[in-house]
This record gives C-alpha cells, structure tokens and sequence, in this order.
C-alpha cells in the first residue's frame, strides 16, 4: 500500500518501451537511501509490473548521481510500519528485546528482496554512481546489472559491527575469496572489477547508460513471456539448490546476532565508531533521545 502520511513520492514508475517497465528511484537529494517508504514504494511498483500482462521486462533505475547509498541511517522521520501495509507473515515489531528488529528486517529487507528476486519477470539493474550497502541488496536482486563507467560497489557495513548486509549474496556475486576480501577491507570495487567477477553484465559508459539499458531490455522482451518466465526460474533454482538461501539465512542470524552485541556494548545496534561522522552524530542524538524518551 502506498505511504498515508502524504510525503512526496520517491519512487516513479514509466514505460519507456513497448512490454518495458522502469521503476525509478526518485530521491537523488538523499542519493537514493532506502527507508520505510521507499521500500513499500518499489515493492508496490514491482507488484505492478508482475501483475501487468503487457510488461515482459522491468529495469530498475535511480535518478540522480548515484544509484544508492543504502538504508537511510537518518531514521524514517515520524513514519512508522504502522504507515505501511506489511506484506509478509513477520510481525512484532513494536516488541521488547531483539524481537522487533528481528522482525522489522526479515520484513522489510530480507524478505521484500526475496520477494523481488522472484519476480517471475526479467529485471535488469541500471546503475551509476556509488551503490553501497543496501545499494547492493536492491541491484543483487535483479537478474542482469549493467553499470557506468563511473560505477563502484561497496559493502562497509563491516565497519559499523556487522556481517554484511542483510540480503547476503556476496560469495554467488563476487565467488568467495573476493567474497571475503570485500566484506574484510569494506573497499569499493570498480564497475570493471565487479564485471570481471561476474557480478555485472556489462560497463558502458555514464551518456549510454540509459540506452543501453533499454536497448537490452527491448532485446528481450521480443522474446516469449512463458519462456522468460521459466528460464528465471530455472537459474535461480541453480542457485538455491546450492544452498543460497540456507546460507542467507545463517548469515542474516549472525547479522542480527551483532546487533544484539552492539547493543549490549554501545547502547545501540551497531558500533558508532563504523559511521561516518555527519551520520554518527544524528544517529548518536536519535539513541539519547529514545533512551530519555524511555527513561522519562
């Protein structure tokens, strides 16, 4: 369900081609960081697609410079889950102790992407610019990923205490050593090495970047849906026969496992020091509000 607080949309949704769909993050003022809202604004869009016979192929782009900095670690503002119609069986998220977050991220990181990794259609990430942290976890789901030049991809969250995002396909992305190195040194890696490992299909220059895209996606949308379809669904089982979704899951357990350790540490759940400094401060000032909140 769309937001009901009345906040401006940041998702955008065209048809640029015949049988083509392109949901376009619109928040380029906030280099595309993910919140409640725009994560029930792209799964609405998807959904969208799906459900349109017409639509054979879906590309997801973002205005602006960089593709996505991630989640918004400024907060969600006064938006709440209760602004937004949940869409998976986890609830809870109003509850004591690491119930709530459990909940809240199986809900509206690790299952939202699940559900758009199963898109029965064809989707193709258009990317520019920075993609990091959550930036991956929305390109990861797509089935093709064409970048800029300019591209560069990064995991830090490392850095903040944690194990990665929560959609962990690191290791089918990149194969595991680079796996490692990447979450190890949180470095960026370049639009041509994430190519070269086999986690982007093609670098093309910034100008034909949205050209390219379509061009592709134009390209397979002459072919049959049924057969689109299926063949998705024949990769993606490849994958998960492999155990891609057991190892996610034990992943996403460790996640919230450091969670629950930065909190018992720093009062918070993920290590401050990780953060860079703009960031650190609001998140700092939000903590001590709750905890004043709480304790008034």
């Amino acid at each position: 369900m769309a937001d009901t607080t009345g906040a401006a949309p940041q998702v955008r949704y065209e048809m640029p081609a015949p049988h083509v769909a392109r949901i376009v993050m619109a928040r380029p003022e906030a280099h595309n960081a993910q919140g409640l809202q725009m994560t029930y604004e792209l799964n609405a869009a998807f959904d969208r697609a799906a459900h349109d016979d017409d639509v054979k192929v879906v590309i997801l782009a973002a205005d602006g410079r960089n593709f996505s900095a991630g989640h918004d670690l400024s907060g969600d503002g006064s938006k709440t889950w209760r602004d937004f119609e949940t869409v998976g069986t986890w609830a809870g998220f109003d509850a004591a102790g690491a119930e709530a977050r459990y909940g809240r991220e199986m809900e509206i990181y690790l299952e939202m992407c699940e559900r758009w990794r199963a898109l029965s259609k064809p989707t193709i990430a258009q990317v520019q610019g920075k993609c990091i942290a959550g930036g991956l976890m929305l390109a990861w789901v797509c089935d093709l990923i064409i970048a800029s030049e300019d591209a560069s991809f990064k995991d830090p969250v490392i850095d903040f205490g944690i194990c990665g995002v929560e959609f962990f396909n690191h290791p089918w992305e990149l194969g595991i050593r680079k796996a490692k190195e990447f979450l190890f040194t949180a470095d960026e890696i370049s639009a041509q090495e994430a190519a070269s490992c086999g986690m982007v299909n093609r670098v093309v220059p910034r100008a034909e970047l949205e050209a390219v895209t379509l061009a592709l996606a134009e390209k397979i949308a002459k072919k049959p849906a049924f057969a689109l379809k299926a063949t998705k669904q024949a990769v993606n089982h490849v994958q998960d026969v492999q155990g891609r979704r057991n190892a996610q899951m034990h992943a996403f357990s460790l996640h919230h496992l450091l969670h629950a350790h930065n909190e018992l540490i720093y009062g918070m759940a993920m290590d401050p020091n990780g953060l860079p400094e703009a960031v650190r401060d609001k998140v700092l000032a939000r903590v001590a509000r709750a905890k004043a909140a709480k304790a008034g």
